[in-house]
């Protein structure tokens, strides 16, 4: 007899030796299961999960937070994100699963959440914000969807104040880079920094995505398809290799990379290069910031980057660029160009 398992979420991955493997979980989020579908330990660990599984009483946020991870919008969000969701639902769950729906509404309802995020906030500013965050955001959709009251996190602003002014990657840091570093890991450093592309879809990039003088890509993060011409010394890097198919990015044994492994490999060379306080995230912004020091305007930038408009001028004016004192010397020269001098 074939038994119907209800909810249960199948995951292919690469591992790091290049073999695809495929896991099993109860539910999105829910306890990994042993064996294969039909085996008798992977129904019984089914079965146990489900009986575990907290189904939320009427009237309480609980039933929020579960009803936001069926919603388009939940299977809408990359695999990363999902993943990141889901361990600060579970922690918004303990701390206000059995929360009122009605009690939402309430004025003193907003302090309540203010001092969880602070409480959280002793320990890390960055992941009190991000809680707050997924919670304003489940909240935002309830409300939209008239299932809530009102919603308490709709402001509050941020605790975590840190910008990533100081922190982008210098001409010396890519020499010191490119001098210490394996070979395998340079192209990960001229790609991301001649395209600006986020490190995950730079990992799935494929031979297919490149075709001699334009990479193009979706970004799995915003699905923002992006054309990217690609300057001569990434050129110069990728034609040699140049295949028709798999992954352009590969490790030491010529297989793809899997996240973790990429970037416990990034790190350990960051550290043999003697590069701190600056990541392979920060090359995204470093990109920005050096298209804009040629003189690109925000639209040309948002072009090649995926960023909206918005976004690139709030990197150019807070985040990356510093205002480097080579902007100052080409607004003189522009000044000079433009001007007659007495004689």
């Amino acid at each position: 007899m074939r038994v119907r398992l209800k909810g249960i979420n199948k995951v292919k991955t690469t591992l790091a030796d290049g073999t695809s493997v495929t896991y099993y979980y109860a539910w999105k989020g829910g306890p990994r299961l042993p064996g294969q579908p039909g085996d008798d330990e992977f129904i019984s660990a089914y079965n146990a999960a489900v009986a575990t599984k907290r189904q939320p009483a009427a009237g309480t946020l609980q039933s929020i937070l579960n009803g936001f991870q069926d919603t388009t919008i939940w299977a809408d969000l990359a695999p990363r994100t999902q993943s990141d969701y889901v361990k600060l639902i579970k922690i918004i769950e303990q701390e206000f699963g059995d929360f009122p729906i009605s009690a939402l509404g309430d004025k003193r309802a907003s302090n309540i959440f203010l001092s969880w995020r602070d409480r959280r906030a002793k320990k890390s500013r960055r992941q009190a914000d991000y809680g707050w965050q997924v919670l304003a955001r489940i909240l935002s959709w309830a409300s939209g969807r008239g299932l809530v009251p009102a919603n308490p996190c709709e402001k509050g602003g941020r605790v975590y104040k840190q910008t990533r002014a100081e922190h982008v990657w210098t001409a010396g840091d890519e020499d010191a880079f490119l001098a210490a570093a394996p070979a395998h890991l340079h192209l990960p450093l001229v790609l991301a920094l001649w395209t600006g592309q986020r490190q995950g879809d730079l990992l799935k990039l494929n031979w297919r995505q490149y075709d001699g003088q334009k990479i193009r890509l979706k970004q799995g993060k915003t699905g923002a398809r992006v054309e990217i011409p690609v300057g001569r010394p990434l050129k110069a890097m990728l034609d040699p290799i140049r295949q028709r198919i798999g992954h352009v990015l590969v490790n030491s044994d010529g297989q793809p990379w899997t996240p973790d492994g990429f970037r416990s490999s990034w790190r350990k060379a960051c550290i043999l290069a003697g590069i701190k306080g600056v990541t392979f995230n920060d090359l995204r912004g470093t990109a920005v910031t050096r298209l804009a020091l040629a003189e690109c305007t925000e639209a040309e930038i948002a072009t090649i980057t995926g960023h909206s408009l918005r976004d690139v001028r709030s990197i150019l004016d807070a985040h990356y660029l510093n205002r480097d004192p080579r902007l100052a010397e080409n607004a003189i020269r522009k000044l000079e160009t433009g001007t007659e001098f007495p004689k």
